[in-house]
């Protein structure tokens, strides 16, 4: 049987946020608009839940595009934006996913912003697990672990139910 210790509740998903967005607004504060380019699935939530926090906080444009992506066959598959590239040339681009583990994910999902010139990138993770194989970091981290590689760690963001969990 599979034990999942909590790691971050819904409250503690929300002040986590709220940070991330108030270190985004420094980071960008001249800018006229940014793009948060969130993962498909989870890490497009927290995309959704730091553009929210950010309009709070700024009155920067924003603009929330997903990657889409297979996460277990980045070599093989493509990386697609939910919108034109055209539309983020020379733009500030604010990557994020939910969890940072080996850095594969981020690597491949910067690939299609390699392609345009773009004014700045940022990466964004809700946790940082610290076992990266690639040689990308996260700008702005939600939380940092040191984990076992045998440990997993899960967001979950959909619904009522929002929690981070190690198992």
């Amino acid at each position: 049987m599979e034990t999942k210790t909590p790691l971050l509740d819904k409250k503690q998903i929300e002040k986590r946020i709220n940070r991330i967005a108030y270190q985004i607004y420094e980071d960008t504060f001249e800018e006229k608009e940014v793009v948060i380019a969130g993962i498909t699935k989870s890490g497009f939530l927290v995309a959704q839940k730091i553009e929210k926090a950010l309009n709070k906080i700024s009155d920067l444009k924003t603009t929330l595009i997903e990657i889409t992506m297979d996460k277990h066959n980045q070599v093989r598959r493509d990386v697609t934006l939910s919108v034109p590239e055209s539309h983020l040339k020379n733009k500030v681009i604010i990557l994020v996913d939910d969890v940072l583990n080996s850095g594969k994910t981020l690597i491949y999902a910067l690939r299609p912003f390699l392609k345009i010139d773009t004014k700045k990138i940022r990466t964004v993770v809700l946790v940082d697990r610290n076992h990266k194989r690639y040689p990308i970091a996260a700008d702005f981290v939600g939380i940092s672990l040191a984990t076992t590689m045998h440990e997993h760690v899960s967001v979950e963001l959909e619904g009522d139910k929002e929690v981070a969990y190690l198992s």
